[in-house]
């Protein structure tokens, strides 16, 4: 697996569990999507350019997966979500000489849970994901965890 040298293009995308429908969404010149995954609700993929890049596109798409498989790890590991909880994926691509890639930084904010938790569910996630499993040793992942 190669690093990217040079950032050419990112996608990011932003995911939560919106439980308020009467929530603040999307500035003015963007556009809110809502995506669904199986066994979630009311996904949402907030503030997209009107006119997304792949990069973006695919961010959206694994955080929507991915959120959902964050749910399921955090039950499967008896851990109650705080309802706040969220997950940031920004999709880089990029050069390393000639060569191109991809690469992701997720970022998951789960408010007062210790980091150490959320790190596990994290990489529980990771092994449940679809687009997760399909990236797996082709790009480069890299992970923050906010838990204040």
């Amino acid at each position: 697996m190669s690093k990217i040298d040079q950032v050419l293009h990112s996608g990011n995308s932003h995911v939560t569990i919106n439980r308020d429908p009467n929530v603040p969404r999307g500035e003015f010149g963007v556009l809110d999507l809502k995506l669904s995954a199986p066994g979630a609700e009311n996904l949402d993929f907030i503030a997209t350019e009107p006119h997304p890049r792949a990069e973006q596109l695919f961010a959206g798409a694994w955080s929507a997966c991915y959120i959902s498989a964050f749910g399921i790890a955090a039950s499967l590991k008896k851990v109650t979500l705080p309802s706040d909880y969220s997950v940031d994926i920004q999709v880089n691509i990029g050069q390393t000489g000639a060569a191109w890639f991809l690469g992701a930084q997720f970022t998951i904010r789960a408010p007062s849970l210790a980091p150490e938790v959320v790190e596990s569910i994290a990489h529980l996630a990771h092994q449940i994901c679809p687009y997760s499993k399909a990236v797996h040793g082709n790009i480069e992942v890299g992970m923050n965890i906010v838990t204040v």
